[in-house]
C-alpha cells in the first residue's frame, strides 16, 4: 500500500512535537516546561508506533495522567492574530469559511469508496483495509491546505492556531485516546464477571424489569464512569446482558445490544469523561462554563433512559 494509516499517525506524532516545541518556548506560561514534556511523551507513542515496546508506551501513559493531575499542563499564550483581524478576515470570506471543513466528510466517501480499490501498478493506493480511516487523514490534511489557501495564512500559523485549540482543551485532548483502550483493559482483568456476580448476588434478578433496569442504568453509569458506551459495552453486556437478559429471559441479542448502546450514548450526555462531546464544544465555543453543554443535556438524557427501559422491556422477546 503506498498510503496507510500508520503514516498518518507519524503526521500526528510530528504535529504533537510542533506543539511540545512551542509550549518549551513559550515564556507566558509558568509550566511551560512540563506542558512541552506532557505533548513531548504524546509525540513520542505516535511516533514509536509498533516499534515502541508495550511497557513503555503504557510508562508514557501512566507519565502523562501524573502530569495532567499534578496541574502540570497548562496554558500559554500562542502568537495568533489579533481579534480585529481574524474578524475581517471572516468578513471577507463569508460562507467560503465552511469549505475546509465540509472538504473532510467529501473527501473521506470518495476516498473510502472510488478510490478504495484502485492500484498503481502493483500497489493499493490506499490500504483497502483502512479506507475511511486513510480518507479522513488525507481529507484533513487537505482541509488544511484550503484553509491556509482561502485565508491566505502560512503552515506556521496553521500550527499556532492548532496550538491555541490544544492549549485550551489541555488534558481532555489525550482523553479520548485514553478511553479508547479502557473497555478492553477493564475486558482483559476481568470487570465484567465482577459486574456479574455483584448484580447476581446482591439484586434480585429474578425479574424481567429489575434485569431491564439494571442493564439500561449500569450501561449509563459506566459510561458516565469511563466516558465511552463502546467501553461500557462489552462490561455489561458480558456481566449481565449475555448471562441474564439473553440467557435466563432469553432476549433477542441484536434488540439488547442496539437498546443498550443507545442506553450508554444517555450516559455519554452527562459526562465530563466523554470530553469529545462534552468538553471540547465548550472549550472550542469558549463558554464560560465548561461544563453548560452537560447542563443542557441532562434533561433529555434522564427520560431518554427511561424510553430505553421501557422499549427494552417490551421489545426484547421479539
Amino acid at each position: 500500500m503506498i498510503l496507510q494509516l500508520e503514516h498518518f499517525y507519524y503526521v500526528v506524532g510530528a504535529i504533537l512535537a510542533i506543539v511540545a516545541w512551542m509550549s518549551a518556548t513559550d515564556g507566558s506560561n509558568p509550566r511551560r516546561y512540563t506542558t512541552a514534556l506532557f505533548w513531548g511523551l504524546y509525540a513520542a507513542v505516535y511516533l514509536g508506533g509498533d516499534a515502541m515496546p508495550a511497557e513503555l508506551a503504557g510508562a508514557i501513559v501512566v507519565a502523562m495522567a501524573l502530569l495532567a493531575g499534578c496541574g502540570a499542563v497548562r496554558s500559554g499564550k500562542p502568537d495568533v492574530l489579533p481579534d480585529a483581524e481574524r474578524r475581517a478576515s471572516a468578513r471577507r470570506l463569508g460562507h467560503k469559511l465552511f469549505l475546509p471543513a465540509l472538504a473532510i466528510p467529501l473527501v473521506t466517501v470518495v476516498a473510502s469508496t472510488l478510490l478504495k480499490d484502485v492500484k498503481l501498478g502493483e500497489l493499493f493506493l490506499i490500504d483497502p483495509k483502512q479506507a475511511t480511516l486513510v480518507g479522513l487523514g488525507c481529507a484533513s490534511i487537505i482541509a488544511a491546505a484550503l484553509a491556509c489557501r482561502l485565508t491566505h495564512s502560512s503552515p506556521v500559523q496553521a500550527m499556532r492556531e492548532h496550538r491555541r485549540l490544544v492549549d485550551a482543551l489541555g488534558w481532555a485532548f489525550f482523553l479520548p485516546h485514553l478511553l479508547a483502550i479502557l473497555g478492553l483493559l477493564f475486558t482483559q482483568v476481568g470487570v465484567g464477571k465482577a459486574v456479574a456476580h455483584v448484580a447476581t448476588s446482591y439484586i434480585p434478578m429474578d425479574s424481567k424489569l429489575v434485569a431491564v433496569t439494571v442493564y439500561c442504568v449500569g450501561m449509563a453509569l459506566f459510561t458516565i464512569v469511563m466516558g465511552n458506551g463502546f467501553a461500557a459495552f462489552p462490561v455489561m453486556t458480558g456481566g449481565v446482558g449475555i448471562p441474564v437478559l439473553v440467557g435466563v429471559f432469553h432476549a433477542n441479542p441484536a434488540v439488547m445490544a442496539a437498546i443498550g448502546m443507545f442506553s450508554a450514548y444517555c450516559g455519554t450526555l452527562m459526562t465530563p469523561m466523554a470530553a469529545n462531546f462534552n468538553i471540547v464544544p465548550a472549550a472550542l465555543l469558549d463558554l464560560p462554563d465548561k461544563h453548560a453543554v452537560i447542563k443542557a443535556q441532562v434533561p433529555t438524557a434522564l427520560p431518554l433512559l427511561g424510553v430505553n427501559i421501557v422499549l427494552l422491556y417490551f421489545l426484547m422477546n421479539r
